[in-house]
């Protein structure tokens, strides 16, 4: 394999030309202390260099990420630089308890699952779908198992409701329907990310995209439409069309890790009005001046959608730094009391 031939997976002229202290590779699977690696020498393994990584605070690899290695041609290589990301998801670190673990990187669209059955979920939907606006890729909609239902207006106005900028389709892998319309997405060179609990059909998508068996599927639970996960551990492959998926474990437990952008895109309508509010932060509860609180009464906005927003928010500042999210939670009430006591003394003035 050539750099050029590495271009497959992902490589563009501008890292090729940017970087010429090191050898290009893509990290195409993560174990425990291991990498899988292409490079221009061709598939093989990777390990850390300790200086780098342990004491300079170079940022660990993880799938999809492209590196820099110093080649070995008899053993594991040596990475000894993770090279600047366009796209990553991330998560609280599980080892540590806090801090940013980045779990996939550089992929370009993310298919956001959800079977026509038990699994559909509107609030995990406005979950996803947040996660994948903040991590700077393109997210679709795909309602899978389009074959247990007759009725998939519901599924789509519900969808439309969430996100109606985002591109919505409806198939299923047992009988093909729908599956031509996926195709635009599969193009040489471009990464793709399923995301959706177990159960909703990713491996059986990836499957029936790859035109192979590529991945362990499992059937799901009647009881709750369930499954079991079959990744064991994260990693890359690549699909006979040129297109490359990401497949990792680390996906359910994707959490609400700095969102703040990602909150923005997914709740424009909330925003709208929340940049109305008296208060700066304004908890949209019982606070005068609330815009998003009088768009409700109006009609204007949707309960639930607030609902969303309010939870997926706090979860993000609890999530980041718990200790300033209490700070900032006792300000509030500060701040709102204050104003309180202010309007009763202007109250009484008048009088």
């Amino acid at each position: 394999m050539n750099f050029s031939e590495l271009t497959n997976y992902g490589l563009t002229d501008e890292l090729l030309n940017e970087y010429k202290h090191g050898t290009p590779a893509r990290i195409i699977s993560v174990h425990k202390g291991r990498f899988g690696i292409v490079s221009a020498y061709g598939e093989g393994y990777a390990q850390l260099k300790s200086r780098e990584y342990y004491y300079d605070g170079e940022e660990f690899p993880t799938v999809g990420d492209f590196v820099l290695i110093d080649h070995v041609e008899s053993g594991d290589s040596r990475i000894t630089a993770t090279l600047p990301r366009r796209t990553f998801f991330s998560r609280r670190d599980p080892d540590v308890g806090r801090g940013e673990q980045v779990i996939a990187a550089n992929f370009d669209t993310v298919f956001i699952m959800q079977s026509l059955n038990d699994n559909f979920n509107a609030k995990r939907l406005e979950r996803y779908l947040t996660a994948v606006r903040q991590s700077g890729a393109e997210p679709v909609i795909i309602l899978t198992k389009a074959d247990l239902t007759d009725d998939y207006l519901p599924y789509i106005l519900e969808s439309s409701r969430i996100a109606e900028d985002v591109e919505t389709h409806i198939v299923s892998v047992k009988t093909g329907y729908g599956m031509e319309y996926l195709g635009k997405y599969l193009q040489p060179g471009r990464t793709l990310v399923f995301l959706g609990s177990s159960g909703v059909g990713k491996s059986s998508l990836v499957n029936a995209l790859a035109g192979e068996e590529i991945m362990d599927t499992s059937g799901i639970r009647e009881s709750d439409s369930r499954g079991r996960h079959t990744t064991t551990h994260r990693q890359l492959v690549l699909l006979n069309c040129g297109a490359m998926v990401i497949d990792t474990p680390g996906m359910r437990e994707l959490g609400m890790w700095d969102v703040t952008e990602g909150l923005g895109q997914a709740f424009a309508d909330v925003e709208k009005f929340a940049a109305l509010c008296k208060f700066r932060d304004c908890r949209h509860e019982n606070e005068p001046g609330c815009a998003v609180r009088a768009a409700i009464e109006r009609g204007e906005l949707d309960e639930s959608r607030l609902e969303s927003y309010v939870k997926l928010k706090t979860e993000a500042k609890y999530s980041d730094d718990k200790a300033g999210y209490l700070r900032k939670k006792e300000q509030w009430a500060k701040s709102v009391s204050l104003y309180s006591r202010k309007k009763k003394k202007e109250g009484k003035m008048k009088r």
